[in-house]
């Protein structure tokens, strides 16, 4: 698994007040609209930034049964 870069950061609390709202509209975390948002600006730049492929959901494939 590809693990997240962690960082601190600091907001304005009216910033992060909207962010949050932003979020909840769009039934996103925080974190992930923080994402959005900043793929969304590199894109406007002409930056565009590939996407991690992230883990396999679900049950892994079921192994075949030992043969006799």
């Amino acid at each position: 698994m590809t693990a997240k870069k962690a960082f601190p950061l600091r907001l304005d609390p009216a910033l992060h007040e909207a962010l949050e709202r932003a979020a909840a509209a769009d039934l996103r975390s925080l974190n992930a609209q923080i994402e959005v948002l900043l793929r969304e600006a590199l894109a406007k730049r002409g930056m565009k930034v590939a996407v991690t492929p992230g883990p396999k959901r679900g049950r892994p494939p079921a192994s075949e049964p030992p043969q006799d």
